[in-house]
């Protein structure tokens, strides 16, 4: 039998149509156990390269505003090459259930704990730059059994804790477009994947974006979101702010102080970590991924980051989580995929996204103030900001990384946030 040259064509495409099929059904059920253990000659390589440091001189400033502070570094570091042991943290994580899955061609990390309670509310927590999932796991405990930490039953959750994109044990983007309203969708086909018809979502720093894009697209089965960095400024106030202007008379108190501390992280250049991985993020990982003490300077130049770790009257009580997430990066070698996702959203903070962005949401949306936070969100700038604003909340301890910093406090507010759209669940 012959073939004319239209029929072979339709044949080779009808061929790869069914070739795309098997493979999109493959991926969709994909969900496949995932362990980590780092390979001791990549430790014995950390530590070498530790110990090879080349340390530049002292500031020549009292403060923070040239970067972190070498006589802050300096400990650290030489604790990281001698005495930290990067397998407690490869055990806490491996015991519990981890998972791959591939979703538009990249794999995902997540972890995956289940409730023994009944009808526990499936939850999808968001970490992010300069965390990791570690930053969450303290959580797992409070959420998920909060029968055990002075919590009810009732209040129980299923956790889903995913890696973003380019993120610890997640696979790397190889294309662009993998900003916050692509890892929302992304979210949204993992948990449809695991069974969960209703859900809600939370997020933190880059999980704010992410939770809040989820809201915003109406993503099937969502019930609401908790968010504990808000897009709150005002257009007319962010103007003023971008041209360096004096705060307007008419501000309420707490409006004024979160004007201030803009301003303030504006001039000592709190934010310029974002605006060098916004424009130049392969340029930076070069350096990075090259020097584990660099890496540790970068990530410490975050001001939620080395406030959390400096602050506390005892700084051993962080100084091995703070490692175990540098270590992370480390390992994974992931300093400038992630770094991208900065590009992805132009450098720009979270807290000035544009009205709409918030204006749009229709679900319930669940905001909680920490005071160590870079700015203290006025909850007359939230309830403008987020027309379905349900719950509202100042507390009195924790920071920029509450869920790290203060996870009782934390897996608290949740469970109070949630609590209402429990109905029906």
């Amino acid at each position: 039998m012959k073939f004319n040259r239209v029929e072979t064509l339709l044949a080779f495409g009808l061929c790869i149509l069914s070739t795309l099929t098997s493979a999109n059904a493959a991926e969709g059920r994909s969900l496949r156990p995932f362990n980590f253990q780092a390979s001791q000659a990549s430790l014995d390589d950390l530590r070498r390269r530790i110990a090879q440091t080349r340390w530049p001189d002292r500031e020549t400033v009292d403060d923070q505003s040239q970067g972190i502070q070498l006589e802050k570094l300096k400990p650290l570091v030489e604790y990281w090459g001698t005495s930290y042991d990067w397998r407690k943290a490869e055990a806490k994580l491996n015991a519990l259930p981890q998972f791959m899955t591939t979703v538009d061609g990249v794999d995902i990390h997540f972890i995956h704990v289940r409730s023994r309670h009944p009808n526990a509310m499936p939850l999808i927590m968001t970490h992010g730059w300069p965390g990791s999932v570690l930053e969450l796991l303290k959580t797992v405990g409070p959420l998920t059994d909060p029968a055990a930490h002075g919590g009810s039953a009732g209040d129980a959750f299923d956790l889903v804790l995913p890696s973003m994109p380019g993120y610890g044990f997640s696979g790397k983007p190889t294309d662009i477009g993998w900003g916050p309203d692509r890892i929302a969708q992304t979210w949204t086909k993992l948990m449809k994947r695991l069974g969960y018809a209703r859900y809600v979502a939370q997020g933190g720093d880059w999980g704010s974006p992410v939770s809040s894009a989820m809201a915003r697209q109406a993503a099937p089965g969502l019930l609401g979101i908790h968010i504990n960095l808000p897009a709150i400024v005002p257009p007319e106030i962010a103007a003023v702010l971008a041209a360096g202007g004096s705060a307007p008379a008419a501000l309420t108190e707490k409006e004024r102080a979160a004007f201030d501390a803009f301003a303030a992280a504006a001039k000592m250049g709190n934010r310029s970590y974002a605006q060098m991985m916004g424009t130049r993020p392969q340029t930076i990982g070069y350096g990075l991924m090259d020097s584990p003490v660099g890496l540790a300077a970068w990530m410490l130049g975050h001001p939620g980051f080395s406030r959390w770790t400096y602050s506390e009257s005892d700084p051993e009580k962080s100084r091995d989580e703070v490692l175990d997430d540098i270590t992370l990066y480390w390992l994974t070698n992931s300093a400038t995929s992630s770094g991208r996702l900065y590009w992805e959203y132009g450098g720009r903070s979270p807290a000035f996204a544009s009205p709409e962005m918030t204006s749009e949401i229709s679900l319930p949306v669940a905001i909680t103030v920490f005071p160590g936070e870079s700015y203290r969100a006025p909850e007359t700038w939230a309830r403008r900001a987020y027309p379905n604003l349900v719950y509202f909340h100042e507390v009195d301890k924790g920071g920029h990384f509450a869920a790290w910093e203060q996870p009782e406090l934390f897996s608290a507010e949740l469970r109070a946030a949630f609590r209402p759209l429990r109905q029906g669940n």
